[in-house]
């Protein structure tokens, strides 16, 4: 499928990226484009793989000029750059409307000029019914492609989506906390006792867009289903892995935050295809069914890890692998 490809990825210097990479370094992929605005970042990546086939790219997508030269006889986008910390969406609500709004409508309007055959979208749980400046700016996110979905159809780009909770380990996100807090000594910070979260490694994240890839029409939004956690749970199994008895700490629920995340909203729910491990949420259905009988899919009727299980998660993780090896080595 992606033999003799290029392939652009937008914000590719980030979790997401470093794991598409290491995927399609295994394939017969003509070219990989890595697009984003953190040239230190960029370098790293350089340094760590030396494949001739990566170009990178610095550029931003709230900038169309820098984008033009960059989808230039690409085939094929994976659109990952966006602005993701719920706090600081919070104190900059325009900043986030400018990367996750306007940059994906460059990313868009640039690959339907150019040709583009196929742009998959990275979405959130939390543009499933939004409280907050994030949520609210991807889920106008996913009204963009849908809507740009239409006019594509007569240049043959198909654009869809994808939508995932919580991705274990990644930057910025609370498993990098709890494991710093660990080496440091200091009490295991947890917002609310109540709080879950679905939980689903990087890997799974690619699965998900390379599912889309193959699967989804234009217009779609697809879903994976995934267990959950209580956060305090998660906290827990950090502690038995690396052997500490520190405290957990309650700091109470940020600004904009929610005690669960929702996958499918009811309305999705009444119109999305089951796909055994996907939802398919596709564009134009009527939804004919009640909503008040159907059920949102969200971290709390979700199955949920037991302690013992997030071990055996997390243990899986490359990033908790080495974390763990080091401090071993210090202990």
């Amino acid at each position: 499928m992606f033999k003799n490809k290029t392939l652009l990825i937008t914000g590719g210097t980030g979790s997401f990226g470093h794991v598409v990479l290491e995927r399609f370094l295994h394939s017969e992929i003509k070219e990989i484009r890595i697009f984003s605005r953190d040239e230190k970042k960029q370098d790293d990546m350089q340094k760590q793989y030396a494949d001739g086939r990566i170009s990178y790219i610095l550029g931003d997508v709230r900038d169309m000029s820098t984008l033009l030269p960059a989808v230039d006889g690409v085939d094929y986008i994976f659109h990952a750059a966006a602005l993701k910390q719920v706090p600081s969406c919070e104190s900059h609500p325009l900043e986030a409307v400018k990367t996750n709004i306007l940059g994906t409508d460059h990313v868009l309007s640039a690959g339907i000029q150019a040709g583009v055959k196929k742009i998959v979208c990275l979405s959130t749980d939390k543009a499933a019914y939004p409280i907050n400046a994030m949520g609210m700016s991807k889920a106008l996110m996913e009204k963009t492609f849908i809507a740009k979905s239409r006019q594509a159809n007569a240049r043959g780009t198909i654009i869809c989506g994808t939508r995932y909770g919580n991705v274990m380990a990644s930057r910025g996100s609370i498993i990098p906390l709890l494991i710093e807090q660990v080496k440091e000594g200091k009490p295991l910070t947890v917002t609310h006792p109540l709080m879950t979260r679905f939980m689903m490694s990087l890997d799974e994240a690619v699965e998900l867009v390379l599912y889309a890839f193959e699967n989804a029409c234009n217009g779609d939004i697809m879903v994976q289903k995934s267990p959950a956690a209580y956060i305090t749970d998660l906290a827990q199994a950090i502690k038995e892995l690396f052997h500490v008895s520190l405290p957990l700490e309650l700091i109470g629920t940020r600004p904009g935050e929610k005690l669960y995340e929702v996958l499918l909203t009811k309305e999705e729910a009444a119109k999305a295809i089951d796909l055994e491990g996907f939802y398919r949420i596709p564009r134009d259905t009527r939804i004919e069914t009640d909503t008040n009988s159907v059920e949102e899919y969200h971290s709390n009727n979700t199955y949920r890890l037991s302690v013992a299980e997030l071990k055996e998660k997390l243990q899986s993780l490359s990033y908790v692998q080495k974390e763990l090896k080091k401090w071993k080595r210090l202990n």
